[in-house]
């Protein structure tokens, strides 16, 4: 059942496009704030994400270029911009589609499975157990070893490594891990990667010093090569 997310500041459509999609059997995630959007996301990826352009903390694209620094899931724009400079920037910002208030629900479900069949699934399933010659990582299970010794990762450490894994070989901003895993606010705050990071290495690779797993790109974010 693929899960999606919808970021929608309206009540009375957010449950409107909830009951209709959970109905045509989707999972379906409900936030009304780009803040809450960029933390479910991390907690619990989505297959699709669609999101509303005018939101209260944040404007939507914002949201979208955080998305779309880790995250591979299609994105549909939910908006009442229908001016050609809203469309283009929403796509350049990352946006697979575009939908224009007031919409048919027919027509969205139809562009939600036009999506998800172009979707490049290149994402790990939740379950999935991730394998290197150093360390292996029990997605499911939140349990970690290091050369058959169980390793304790603290929750944010977790939170970090799991954001990189799922998404091997991709390069993931240090700001969208950093609002993702701190929350809005925290984007600047790139000692707090430095330091996590430091600690994962120390109980995930072989050679801390010189890792061979978790990459720094100075500059741009980190990266999981498998």
């Amino acid at each position: 059942m693929p899960r999606l997310l919808i970021v929608e500041d309206e009540p009375a459509l957010r449950r409107a496009l909830s009951i209709n999609l959970h109905a045509r059997g989707y999972e379906v995630d409900t936030v009304s704030d780009g803040g809450s959007a960029l933390r479910a996301a991390a907690a619990n990826p989505p297959d699709l994400a669609i999101v509303d352009l005018g939101l209260p903390d944040m404007d939507g694209g914002d949201v979208i270029a955080g998305l779309r620094g880790w995250c591979t899931a299609p994105i549909i724009v939910l908006s009442a911009r229908d001016a050609q400079a809203s469309k283009v920037a929403a796509l350049d910002a990352g946006a697979d589609d575009y939908v224009t208030k007031p919409f048919g629900m027919d027509e969205l479900v139809a562009r939600v499975r036009a999506s998800l069949r172009r979707a490049d699934i290149n994402t790990l399933p939740s379950g999935a157990v991730v394998e290197t010659e150093s360390f292996t990582l029990d997605l499911a299970a939140k349990r970690a070893t290091h050369r058959g010794a169980d390793v304790r990762l603290t929750p944010t450490e977790w939170h970090l490594v799991e954001m990189l894994v799922r998404h091997p070989g991709t390069l993931v901003p240090g700001s969208s891990l950093l609002a993702e895993v701190w929350g809005p606010g925290y984007e600047k705050e790139t000692n707090y990667l430095r330091v996590y990071f430091a600690q994962v290495r120390r109980k995930l690779e072989d050679e801390p010093g010189s890792p061979r797993h978790f990459i720094t790109e100075p500059g741009m974010g980190y990266r999981f090569d498998p």
